[in-house]
């Protein structure tokens, strides 16, 4: 008996890896991307396509680490100083962000569905709540975690990480009497314990984690390494959630402690196979979840509510952008890739039914309207790569070379070219830098404070302007 049953969960394992294997490279062949493909997967497998696996939301607990441990790393890129330096990004644009946002949709609710407005802000505010997961598996996949504009986007999604535990709060604060005499905590005892918590993750992180990783470098067991990162990792959400604040938000905060670690780039190449098969699968169980019965049965509210909600929040997005200072080229980007709802609108939703703020009919009803904006995002994405017009790249601040007379000069200003800047400064060299990527010259002034020009290393015109016939070292 207990081998069949075994044989059972082997049974799953595979079908979920086949199903993987399967479409991820076929989605990939055709351009629609690797998450719309494990989505297509979770479909096709789950309990409302051929029926192979039969329990999701067991999986998609379980998948919820992948988020974890995607945030995890990029805390690990996050230096405390470069998020200090990111402070008015999240609070300032992705506060703005997030009420323009929650107002609209909850005036959606309201004059469009006749939703009471209790009703309608709690699926407004799930709404908002954009999906970590997917955003950053699209940013990771092009390339532009670290760029200026997913930095931006990076830090929004902090803020919204940061807001489930204000948002639990007020799901107790709307619910009926009878339910909120029931509801446990008082705010004051949550936002205590979540503070505890957060202190205490600072603490050993500050204290403890540089030391363990020493200890164990000596035993010289990598296996050993191995496991303590996957604790860090899975410890910092455990005290985080148990603290009643966000799994990511504590792995996230745990990377960020580690950054100036000298472990840090063995910490990253330990996770990254866990972070990447456990994001894979959950996208897999979003698929699976999709609930088609649902679907059927409000197909009209569902269909009119995606739409809705997508184009409005898209919309809302891109006017924060535009007005907060962004491209249009950027704040058309913003809005595609994060016009969804996320994850946490499930947790929303659950406490909100659970303290009968919403019926079961509306939570199965949004649920819905989340899973399929999750769906629809990377579809919408790629149509947008393919079809929008592209932008010029701005050439504010950006000066082509003239007469000049370093007696070094560096051709491309990426990770490279800043690194082999640093020997020549530190001698007393006089530089020249060129560099084709506009957004490149624009970071290094803004940033760095530091002069790039803009020109094509490969032209011997642009060479001859940039000093090389004067240069010492090129």
């Amino acid at each position: 008996m207990a081998a069949e049953g075994y044989a059972g969960q082997l049974i799953g394992v595979v079908t979920l890896l086949g199903a993987a294997v399967v479409a991820v490279p076929l989605f990939k062949r055709i351009g629609l991307g690797s998450v719309l493909g494990y989505l297509a997967a979770g479909l096709a497998i789950g309990p409302f396509g051929l029926a192979l696996v039969s329990d999701p939301q067991s999986i998609l607990h379980l998948a919820e680490l992948g988020v974890v441990m995607f945030l995890f790393i990029i805390g690990l890129e996050m230096k405390p100083s470069h998020l200090w330096s990111l402070r008015k990004q999240i609070f300032g644009l992705g506060s703005l962000q997030v009420v323009v946002c929650g107002i609209l949709l909850t005036l959606v609710g309201v004059v469009g569905y006749n939703a009471p407005w209790p009703v309608a802000f709690v699926a407004a505010m799930g709404f908002v709540l954009t999906s970590t997961a997917i955003v950053m598996q699209v940013l990771a996949e092009r390339g532009d975690v670290n760029a200026p504009r997913g930095q931006r986007m990076v830090s929004i999604l902090l803020l919204e990480d940061m807001l489930i535990v204000p948002l639990l709060a007020l799901v107790a604060f709307l619910a009926p009497a009878d339910a909120a005499h029931a509801a446990a905590d008082p705010l004051w005892q949550r936002l205590g314990v979540a503070a505890l918590a957060l202190g205490a993750l600072v603490g050993a992180g500050l204290w403890l984690l540089n030391p363990l990783f020493r200890i164990l470098a000596k035993a010289g067991a990598r296996e050993v390494m191995t496991a303590a990162a996957l604790l860090v990792v899975l410890g910092a959400a455990l005290l985080m959630e148990l603290g009643g604040l966000s799994m990511a938000m504590g792995a996230f905060v745990a990377g960020v402690l580690l950054s100036e670690s000298s472990f840090r780039h063995q910490l990253e190449a330990d996770i990254e196979p866990f972070r990447g098969l456990l994001l894979g699968l959950f996208f897999l169980a979003v698929g699976m979840s999709l609930n088609l019965s649902v679907v059927r049965d409000n197909w009209l509210n569902i269909a009119t509510g995606v739409v809705a909600l997508m184009l409005v929040k898209a919309l809302c997005i891109y006017s924060v952008a535009r007005f907060a200072g962004s491209s249009k080229a950027d704040a058309t980007d913003r809005a595609v890739l994060m016009a969804q709802g996320g994850e946490f609108a499930f947790v929303l939703y659950s406490a909100a039914l659970a303290q009968n703020v919403i019926s079961e009919n509306i939570n199965a009803v949004m649920t819905a309207i989340v899973v399929l904006s999750m769906v629809l995002t990377p579809l919408v994405v790629v149509l947008h790569k393919r079809f929008a017009r592209a932008e010029a790249p701005s050439l504010d601040g950006v000066d082509t070379p003239h007469d000049l007379h370093g007696n070094v000069l560096i051709i491309g200003f990426g990770r490279v070219g800043q690194i082999a800047s640093q020997a020549p400064l530190a001698r007393g060299a006089t530089l020249s830098v060129i560099e084709l990527d506009t957004e490149v010259i624009q970071t290094a002034a803004r940033y760095l404070n530091f002069k790039v020009y803009y020109g094509d290393g490969a032209r011997p015109e642009v060479l001859h302007a940039a000093g090389a016939h004067h240069a010492d070292v090129i």
